[in-house]
């Protein structure tokens, strides 16, 4: 078995798709009307099929529940924030914050209000630390990645 992709829903699928096409650089592998699935394996599906299909009343079918998120990783992290901040009417959580590992986040929602957070790579983490002089060890110990991972990106 393998898993194929997180299913999220929507209730107006137009307004979703320029959303997470242009917000977050999605390409749309399939468009069936009611459900749309990218290439990364994210799918979105309206409210009301989505609710039809399994058998619910729409009213069953929760939206901004914060039971989950979907994750994004980007290697340069800054300029994502840059653009993010430069597209009007984003609804953020978290503009910005910084996980105690060092990580950089963002969360912020789609038009339906699911959650979305938007961090940057460990790897990337890791190497904004070597970059600043701390030591290998350091940095592995603050990343909470092996120490191994950590050493082979010294010279990379």
């Amino acid at each position: 078995m393998k898993f194929a992709g997180p299913l999220v829903v929507v209730t107006d699928i137009r307004k979703a798709r320029t959303f997470y096409e242009s917000v977050l650089g999605q390409t749309v592998k399939y468009d069936f009307g009611e459900n749309i699935q990218f290439e990364s394996g994210i799918s979105l599906q309206t409210k009301s099929s989505f609710a039809a299909m399994v058998g619910v009343g729409e009213d069953a079918v929760t939206l901004c529940s914060h039971n989950g998120e979907l994750y994004f990783e980007t290697k340069d992290f800054d300029a994502t924030a840059a653009r993010l901040n430069g597209i009007p009417g984003i609804r953020y959580r978290q503009k910005l914050m910084e996980h105690p590992w060092g990580q950089r986040v963002s969360r912020l929602y789609d038009p339906d209000g699911n959650l979305i957070e938007i961090g940057e790579t460990m790897q990337t983490v890791a190497r904004r630390y070597l970059k600043m002089g701390w030591t290998v060890e350091k940095a592995a110990e603050k990343t909470q990645l092996p120490l191994e991972q950590v050493a082979a990106l010294w010279d990379v």
